[in-house]
């Protein structure tokens, strides 16, 4: 969906600045495994949105809104109708990226009409142009219906967060044999199924570069390999804003430092009254 009018940006900051360009597709992202790698971060509001698009081949309305933005111990509680009004906010901030959006706990596992109600609202609620849900054979024939009732669909194994209380944390997934294969055959499923891309999460890097291989779509690492299609984080945690992260976060900034010098600076001149100054207020007419 790309935008075509033009806004009147002086009158609100929310209002993004209209550009020429022509927002990326799925079968284009499809048609990019084993070329230039794919980058992926996560977006939730109009602004991120806005400043990650040019630099990004897809933008994901990650469920780790749930974390990142509400607080909430994991991504379980997570609502469709959260995931709604973000998924619309990253939409109407982009004009380049593929905004995929996540399924949320709930929304999809009891089945496929279950998945397509929920995939359908999602689309129609913020106009994104995938959704993405977690889960290896089992979701396969749901990803199969939803794909061929023109939904598209990214799929997500390895380290599955939503799966969290089974799998007892967010250690690195992989390490025995017999879970590397069951992996990797989660990741063969889903793909076959007909996923346009596949996220693979927290899974030690042999695991990783073997689905790479196997698979048809690209694969999109996340504490996983360099050798893999592309790849995401989550847009706070690379930018610094948490104290502590995942062990496959590179920090590329340290925004809460900075923000936080900012604000003791601004509470300092607003108790010794030097903010406003004269440049911040309006004088009286003559």
């Amino acid at each position: 969906m790309s935008t075509t009018y033009t806004l009147d940006t002086a009158t609100s900051r929310a209002n993004p600045t209209p550009q020429p360009m022509k927002r990326l597709t799925v079968p284009a992202i499809r048609a990019r495994k084993g070329g230039e790698p794919l980058v992926m971060l996560t977006a939730y509001t109009v602004r991120t949105a806005q400043l990650l698009d040019p630099h990004c081949d897809m933008l994901l309305v990650g469920d780790s809104l749930g974390q990142v933005i509400y607080g909430l111990p994991s991504t379980v509680p997570v609502t469709l109708e959260m995931m709604a009004a973000h998924g619309a906010a990253a939409v109407r901030g982009s004009y380049h990226a593929v905004v995929v959006i996540d399924m949320p706990f709930g929304s999809y596992e009891r089945g496929p009409e279950q998945a397509f109600e929920s995939a359908a609202y999602l689309l129609k609620q913020t106009g994104a142009a995938a959704v993405k849900l977690e889960g290896g054979k089992a979701m396969a024939p749901t990803v199969r219906f939803l794909v061929e009732r023109g939904i598209p669909v990214m799929g997500h194994v390895g380290l599955t967060p939503q799966a969290v209380n089974v799998l007892g944390g967010y250690g690195a997934r992989g390490r025995s044999a017999a879970e590397a294969t069951k992996i990797v055959a989660d990741a063969v499923a889903v793909a076959e199924a007909g996923a346009f891309s596949l996220v693979i999460e927290g899974v030690v890097e042999p695991v990783a570069i073997e689905i790479t291989r196997l698979v048809g779509c690209p694969t999109i690492g996340i504490g996983a390999s360099a050798q893999c299609d592309g790849q995401v984080l989550v847009v706070d945690d690379m930018l610094g804003m948490f104290d502590r992260t995942a062990r496959f976060v590179k920090r590329y900034d340290s925004l809460s430092a900075r923000i936080a010098a900012a604000a003791e600076t601004y509470a300092g001149e607003v108790r010794a009254r030097t903010f406003p100054g004269p440049e911040q207020i309006y004088p009286a007419k003559d």
